[in-house]
């Protein structure tokens, strides 16, 4: 094996330029910030025109991923191939299925994320969700973790999720999300019919500006002293309460 090809990382301008033009689902790429150089430049021209993420990090950044010349560039193969949001709902309306989409909004812990899509498989769940910044890698540990439910769940890339939810609600999907100021409790909802789940991180919880987008706020009662969940636990407390009531 090319000595600069390793599991899922790719490094180095011409491997990268390659992996590229392959047109092989790719991650993300990560550029060394400041990097001006012709090749780099060709690099990022390539990701833009083809919808790869790109993120400008700082040399110790590039240095923790590979310890091998990477020559200012590292860049993730994906093990999956993400399905287009704006096919997947319409398929599963043909299908006479209510649609059940999970949204993930800054969920970057990897193992989480691979916690979360083991769960929502388990679930029924037809779609996740994920933006293409700001969002963990779908890489061998997320793979991992999910116990092999990413390779057989449909995983939607988008650029911007204040627009997927718009289409979302406009295909006749129910937005919800979790939030500590919610006063409706997730077991006084009604989480029938054509539903998306929106979950945020543990740290931030959903931004603001898709609180303003929600149609319905709820919150998971916790009596304990501790006042949050760890997101993949709330995750799979919402997801099975949807599955109770749709098998009631």
């Amino acid at each position: 094996m090319d000595s600069n090809y390793r599991n899922d990382m790719v490094f180095g301008v011409h491997p990268v330029l390659e992996l590229i033009r392959s047109k092989k689902e790719i991650e993300k790429v990560f550029i060394q910030a400041g990097s001006r150089s012709p090749e780099i430049v060709e690099i990022a021209n390539h990701c833009r025109a083809n919808g790869v993420p790109v993120q400008y990090v700082p040399l110790e950044k590039l240095n923790r991923l590979t310890r091998k010349n990477h020559q200012g560039v590292v860049a993730f193969v994906c093990p999956i191939e993400y399905q287009p949001l704006e096919k997947v709902i319409p398929f599963l309306y043909e299908q006479g299925r209510d649609p059940f989409v999970l949204m993930l909004d800054r969920v970057t812990d990897v193992r989480n994320f691979g916690a979360i899509a083991r769960t929502a498989y388990a679930a029924g769940v037809d779609a996740i969700v994920v933006p293409s910044k700001g969002s963990a890698l779908v890489n061998g540990d997320a793979m991992k973790t999910s116990a092999g439910a990413l390779s057989h769940i449909n995983v939607c890339r988008v650029e911007n999720l204040k627009d997927a939810v718009d289409f979302i609600q406009a295909s006749g999907l129910r937005v919800v999300g979790f939030t500590e100021k919610a006063r409706l409790s997730l077991w006084e909802a009604d989480l029938k019919g054509p539903l998306c789940l929106m979950m945020g991180s543990e740290e931030d919880g959903i931004s603001e500006a898709l609180i303003k987008r929600l149609d319905q706020h709820l919150k998971i009662p916790m009596p304990g002293e501790i006042d949050s969940l760890n997101v993949s636990v709330a995750t799979g407390i919402a997801c099975f309460e949807v599955v109770r009531q749709r098998m009631a």
